[in-house]
């Protein structure tokens, strides 16, 4: 159903009396603008005219592109997501979110969502428009993640029924109203970044100290009754004593009993010093600035709310207060709520369905930490014996220079990190930071090990005496620190929600370039083969920003890297081959190969042609034995071109396969095009981003191939994919300090510039195709992975992920049941004998397969022993019999196990005779 058109009825404003006591002038008449229900949606709001008028305009032209938009069900809200989008735009914002919200009666993740789909054009939704959003549901992920954390924590805390000696003004629904309120304000005083997870949990744990204390120990839960009773018996925590000043009653108070503290701390895998450093000097600064006073207990609820509604209505943004009523406005998506890993159901519908649910956020914030720490507990804050000898080892020894710049660093690290979070987190920065360089003296020390194997050198004088090597290497390390500290509530869903201080700020904190801090990446992460996944994917991630868009910002040491190429090998004008299919990509270059090219080539390899993957513009495409030893090439250059294609590659076939799955004759072409930009029109690259020219070949292609493909159509595919940003295609360098969308930059500068190449394609002798890069494993492996077993099976075996509580160490998993310890899982009921026997079998085949391949004219390995599980009870393996009395479960599982221990046996036994015939 259409829009109805504009109804404008004159209105005469009430008039308000002028500030000198006389009248007023009269107000001119204001012409309402659409429907009467938008004109009362917009007068709720208060929004002025110049937003209503333009959000009418914007609404028309939706429903005229989606007429489903203008119906009943769908008008109201598209009124209001309309409302929003003009109102940042404008910067006239005269609501806040939650306020919008509840006009138009839907939840945050709903109007995420329903903004996602009204965005059919590129140009309904702006730039400006998705950073607020962005910046809005990092919040509430973060709000929302720490909420249930809160929830949950406090009925461990406190009893659901205290006794009745407990005043009925110190019901839990107060108390956790005080918490919450209390939290909320001290985040929105204290924190500047709003949305960093683990701070504002510490936070929270200093919020639920403090409170704790001032809490009568009828009311509470143990270990925490005792611990408060022990406080009231030594010295009442809410007696105030004169001549005192509240903070430092309270940090003598904290400094002599820590018990609560750390029974929190230990609870959730926190670092206690960290914690205690928030208390001093954030929480406590806090306390004293908000003038909050102990009433019975507990700070006066109405002072708190003053204060924190001032900085809602201030902020203009979510009322976090309304998760203490589980408002229906801050409920998630029905399918985030919906995505729990779950088992196979059972067939019996009496046993109970068992639910696995995910780590929540603050968990798997917490436990990333703890494995970091772990890591690093062996490390020191300074060269360790072995580096120092490899210093002395230099020509020129780099141990002074090393130092200095480490304790340079620090102070621009601490100041950088307070001005991003609050000047008060000063220390907590220190603290990272320090992590980062006992990573940073770690991972030289390992590398340095390995090239001495390589090599067997032990002199590094010119690697070691490098500035850059050595900053990349201690950015790279705090980085990893930074990452695991700075998870965000969203990344649970494996997205990369960014924080104010993920990557690259980094780089702005070390004044390092993203090219030079490329260099590093690969080879730290061999390095240090501790490193989790988490870490491993984050500085892939980190190596794909930087290949895709950092490294080809003006400025960049990349292109004078090409220009130096091209000029010093002559082949400005010759396209170059890329890799070849046949051809596989070697990861077997180290930070020295990096930060020491441009190397002379091995006089070797002066005779033939090259057995590399890829001829990025330094390498000429092939040498004869006539020619001279070639001039210095650029391996860093070399290896950055490889993997620049590799990941070009990746993206062109995923995009290609959600547009042009039908059309296979169609991917050559365009990745010819595409390769042959970032090759020999590279300028094209400046300040601007890999997927870009991508879309643009594509449409290009598909344009002189008469391929009904519009950057309507690629846009919206390209939204669905992983780690796409809209500002992508949205915001794309046109001339100097211009911009505009994906399709104008095609149409005045990418055509502009190719038109030639591109026409070639619609001729008789279109240009030669090049090879389609042969992709390889990542060379990053991860050992969680799971892994498919060979010849076709449809089985994957993936290691065992223990909950390990990390207070107790790597040794001491968590309590687990004995079916959660060893989990079969064939989709249906727990199994019967014919099941395993099935599975059994294809492994058997698969084992037998894949030894065979491995060792062509070996002597026939010894196959796999059949697996058997017996009806009745007995393994006809070991024969081991079953109690009358045990459960089918309980022989089953003891069948499992010592099924597992053969198979381990044999495995071992079946390696031995491996070694065995190959020393004969």
């Amino acid at each position: 159903m259409p829009p109805k058109p504009p109804r404008r009825a004159g209105s005469a404003r009430t008039q308000r009396p002028s500030p000198d006591g006389g009248s007023a002038p009269p107000a001119a008449p204001r012409v309402e603008v659409g429907e009467a229900d938008f004109v009362v949606l917009c007068d709720a709001l208060k929004v002025s005219e110049s937003v209503r008028e333009k959000a009418w305009k914007t609404y028309e032209s939706l429903s005229a592109a989606d007429g489903a938009l203008a119906c009943d069900t769908k008008k109201k809200e598209t009124w209001g997501v309309c409302i929003f989008i003009v109102a940042i735009d404008l910067d006239e914002v005269t609501f806040t979110f939650t306020e919008l919200l509840k006009s138009i009666k839907m939840s945050v993740g709903t109007f995420f969502q329903f903004l996602k789909e009204v965005d059919v054009n590129m140009d309904t939704v702006s730039t400006k428009v998705d950073s607020t959003v962005s910046r809005l549901k990092k919040k509430y992920d973060v709000l929302f993640a720490l909420y249930h954390k809160f929830e949950r924590t406090c009925g461990l805390i406190y009893l659901e029924q205290p006794s009745s000696e407990i005043s009925a003004e110190l019901s839990s629904v107060l108390v956790l109203k005080n918490y919450w309120i209390t939290f909320l304000l001290a985040k929105g005083k204290v924190l500047q970044v709003e949305d960093d997870l683990v701070i504002s949990f510490q936070l929270l744990l200093c919020v639920l100290d403090y409170f704790i204390k001032l809490s009568p120990p009828a009311m509470l839960k143990e270990p925490y009754k005792s611990s408060v009773s022990a406080v009231t018996v030594n010295g009442s925590a809410r007696t105030p004593r004169r001549g005192q000043s509240r903070s430092s009653r309270t940090a003598k108070q904290l400094d002599t009993d820590t018990k609560i503290i750390e029974i929190l701390c230990k609870e959730h895998d926190c670092n206690l010093d960290e914690v205690k450093n928030v208390y001093f000097t954030s929480f406590i600064p806090f306390l004293n600035s908000a003038g909050i006073v102990a009433s019975n207990g507990l700070p006066e609820v109405e002072v708190i709310l003053k204060q924190y509604d001032e900085l809602y209505l201030k902020n203009k943004d979510i009322d976090a207060r309304l998760f203490l009523n589980h408002d229906e406005t801050l409920q998630p998506a029905v399918i985030a709520c919906s995505q729990l890993e779950r088992t196979p159901l059972k067939n019996n519908a009496d046993e109970e369905i068992n639910i696995v649910l995910p780590q929540t956020p603050v968990r798997a914030a917490m436990n990333n930490i703890q494995q970091l720490i772990m890591i690093l507990n062996s490390a020191t804050d300074k060269p360790s014996d072995t580096l120092i000898k490899y210093f002395n080892n230099c020509t020129v020894n780099p141990k002074d220079s090393i130092l200095k710049r480490v304790e340079s660093f620090e102070h621009i690290f601490k100041k950088k990190f307070a001005e991003a979070v609050g000047q008060g987190w000063a220390e907590i920065g220190s603290q990272r930071y320090k992590l980062g360089v006992r990573l940073y003296y770690r991972v030289m020390e390992s590398m340095l090990k390995s090239e001495e194997e390589r090599l067997s050198v032990q002199n590094f004088s010119k690697l070691l005496n490098d500035n850059i090597f050595h900053t990349s290497l201690l950015a790279c390390a705090v980085e990893v620190v930074m990452a695991t500290y700075g998870r965000n509530a969203s990344q649970s869903d494996s997205t990369s929600a960014e924080t104010d201080l993920s990557f690259p700020w980094i780089l702005n904190v070390f004044d390092l370039k993203a090219f030079d801090f490329y260099k590093v990446i690969e080879s730290f992460i061999r390095a240090e083969p501790n490193l989790t996944r988490e870490m491993i994917k984050h500085l892939e991630h980190c190596e794909h920003r930087i290949m895709e868009s950092l490294a080809w910002q003006s400025g960049s040491p990349l292109f004078d890297l090409i220009k130096q190429s091209k000029e010093r090998e002559g082949q400005a004008d010759q396209p170059e081959p890329t890799s070849t299919p046949s051809t596989p990509f070697q990861h077997n270059h180290t930070a020295a190969d990096l930060y020491l090219s441009p190397v002379k080539s091995p006089k070797k390899k002066a005779s033939g042609p090259p057995l590399s993957a890829t001829s990025p513009p330094d390498v000429p495409p092939a040498v004869t034995p006539q020619t001279p030893q070639k001039p210095q090439k650029s391996t860093s250059l070399s290896l950055f071109y490889k993997k620049v294609y590799l990941l070009a590659y990746r993206r062109l076939h995923t995009l290609f396969l959600h547009l042009l799955s039908d059309h296979p004759d169609l991917e050559p072409l365009i990745w010819t095009l595409f390769q042959h930009t970032l090759q020999n029109e590279y300028e094209l690259m400046r300040d601007r981003h890999l997927d870009q020219i991508m879309m643009c070949s594509m449409y290009g292609i598909c344009k002189v191939k008469n391929v009904d493909l519009r950057f309507k159509m690629i846009v919206s595919a390209y939204k669905e994919l992983c780690n796409t940003n809209q500002e992508t295609f949205k915001r794309v360098l046109i001339r100097e300090e211009q911009y505009d969308s994906i399709i104008v930059f095609y149409n005045l500068v990418f055509m502009q510039k190719l038109k030639t190449n591109i026409l070639q394609y619609a001729s008789s002798r279109p240009p030669t195709l090049s090879p389609i890069p042969h992709v390889p494993r990542s060379p990053y492996q991860f050992s969680n992975s799971p892994r498919r077993v060979p010849a076709g099976n449809n089985i994957y075996i993936s290691p065992l992920k223990s909950p390990y509580k990390f207070s107790d160490g790597f040794q001491s998993p968590t309590k687990m049941t004995p079916r959660s310890r060893i989990l079969v899982s064939i989709g249906e009921s727990f199994g019967t004998s014919e099941k395993f026997q099935k599975i059994n079998q294809m492994l058997c085949n698969s084992e037998g397969q894949l030894k065979r391949s491995a060792d062509v004219g070996a002597a026939a390995p010894r196959p796999l022993k059949r697996l058997r599980f017996d009806i009745e009870g007995t393994d006809e393996a070991d024969g081991s019999k079953h109690l009358p009395q045990e459960s089918k479960f309980q022989q089953k599982l003891a069948e499992m196990t010592s099924t597992r221990t053969r198979m381990q046996k044999q495995k071992l036994n079946d390696g031995n005779d491996t070694s065995a015939t190959e020393d004969k």
